[in-house]
């Protein structure tokens, strides 16, 4: 029997993929739990509808992306901080307090998690922050961290 699966399907294919299965197998598992429906025409031609649907916001998310590494490259944020001896820091620049600086200088809004830091910024000096901002799309900022001024 032909199968429609409805969701990705370990050991058997992923979601949208049209599968010649033993009819047991779709009557007793697949189709009582709502993983695939049977591959009539009118299912195919509504799966492919949607897989049209689907990748014209994939299109239209990636477009968005690059605006907004557009927007993105090039930006320097300025961080002011107590420095110890050779420039380390008491304490680090955090992923959040990035995102809220970028967020309050350019108004882009960007998930912590997006950010490329291995670990939290504790060095005065420059540094280059990636953010990936949808697979294949990734936009370069600089941090400048000083030493703030002992009263």
């Amino acid at each position: 029997m032909k199968v429609i699966l409805l969701e990705n399907v370990k050991a058997l294919g992923k979601r949208g993929d049209i599968k010649e299965v033993a009819d047991g197998y779709a009557r007793n598992f697949l189709f009582p739990k709502k993983l695939a429906v049977q591959a009539t025409p009118a299912n195919i031609r509504r799966i492919e509808e949607e897989k049209a649907q689907i990748r014209a916001r994939e299109i239209q998310e990636e477009a968005e992306a690059r605006e907004l590494a557009a927007k993105i490259n090039g930006v320097v944020l300025h961080f002011s901080a107590k420095a110890g001896e050779g420039g380390k820091l008491f304490g680090s620049i955090t992923g959040k307090e990035i995102c809220d600086e970028l967020a309050k200088t350019t108004g882009i809004v960007v998930d912590k998690k997006k950010l490329g830091l291995e670990e939290t910024v504790k060095t005065t000096g420059r540094h280059t922050v990636k953010v990936h901002l949808y697979p294949g799309v990734t936009a370069e900022f600089v941090l400048e961290v000083t030493a703030a001024a002992e009263e």
